[in-house]
């Protein structure tokens, strides 16, 4: 059986997890660790990969990365590769260091990029031994833990120079100090009161709004490689086209002759729209508005970038995908 295929394009965010063999020990003192974060960092700036956070652990590490030349498998099979020999020779052994390929989980990074850098930081008081400790104990081990990218979010006087923190702490308030603030407040009710990421990932390797699940999923099947993706064949109800067409004539009271006949943003939308929950392909899409293909595409791209700065037109756009999503279930 094929390996499932691993989501990768320019820009993707990744929440990366990879294990010892058999559960063994990758890390046995500070050299093994300090080593690792220096491959960690001459990689990520040789791939040109931005690292939001890190922790190691003993027999595992977490990462949060974004990929802006799309070259995951590159930028991970460096540093694997040279720490697995230092690792060896150093502690005089041989054979395989990782339990099989790393987890890779595609992240949505607007909506779930600080979520995820919390998860990865709270994860040194998710050991056995933390369990039965109390949250004020949990809270100063936590911020006293030395391998994890958390002390460059909260001290102000702390840099190791990987973690691109500012585009996290960026997200709770223009002054850097406030944003500390407030993130590790964040962070300390995320001890009191924990999520389970686990349960909000599609497939075990997708972490997003069903919007970005239903882009990706698009963009996959406009190259044929949906079904080489388990995590997004999963996502396979959807609205019948008349459902979805009828409901764009009800929000913006234009006809259907109007809709798919008039050049314009109305049209651009439901064309979306039969995309994200209709599960028609651009060739589908394309006959039913009388375009070609390329034509469907160079839309879609179009609309995504005014989503971003038209505020109406993106509230129309979710008022629509959450009346779908009610006529769906």
């Amino acid at each position: 059986m094929s390996r499932p295929l691993r989501i990768t394009y320019a820009g993707a965010v990744y929440h990366l997890t990879c294990r010892g063999n058999e559960r063994q020990e990758i890390f046995r003192d500070d050299r093994d660790r300090m080593r690792f974060l220096e491959l960690l960092s001459e990689s990520a700036e040789i791939y040109s990969v931005k690292v939001y956070a890190y922790v190691l652990m003993s027999n595992h590490f977490h990462l949060l990365v974004e990929t802006p030349l799309g070259n995951l498998s590159e930028f991970m099979r460096r540093f694997n590769i040279i720490y697995t020999g230092f690792f060896n020779k150093r502690h005089e052994r041989v054979g395989h260091l990782y339990q099989g390929r790393y987890k890779s989980i595609l992240v949505e990074k607007d909506s779930y990029l600080s979520m995820v850098s919390r998860y990865i930081h709270l994860n040194p008081i998710r050991t056995a031994g933390m369990k039965d400790q109390t949250a004020n104990e949990k809270t100063l081990y936590l911020k006293t833990y030395r391998w994890s990218s958390l002390p460059e979010y909260i001290l102000k006087d702390s840099r190791d120079g990987i973690a691109e923190y500012q585009a996290v702490l960026s997200l709770y308030s223009e002054d850097t100090d406030s944003a500390r603030h407030q993130y590790w407040d964040e962070t300390c009710n995320d001890i009191r009161q924990p999520y389970d990421l686990k349960s909000c990932t599609v497939g075990q390797s997708i972490l997003g709004s069903e919007s970005f699940i239903m882009q990706k999923r698009c963009e996959l099947q406009e190259t044929g490689k949906d079904r080489e993706c388990p995590p997004l064949q999963k996502i396979k109800t959807y609205n019948a086209k008349e459902e979805i067409l009828a409901a764009v004539s009800e929000e913006t009271g234009k006809g259907l002759k109007e809709i798919t006949g008039e050049s314009g943003d109305i049209r651009q939308v439901a064309m979306e729209l039969l995309y994200r929950k209709g599960g028609l392909k651009g060739r589908e899409v394309g006959e039913l508005f009388g375009v070609d293909y390329s034509t469907v595409s160079i839309g879609r791209k179009r609309l995504l970038e005014k989503l971003k700065k038209d505020d109406g037109l993106s509230q129309l756009m979710e008022r629509l995908e959450l009346r779908l999503s009610k006529i769906k279930n």
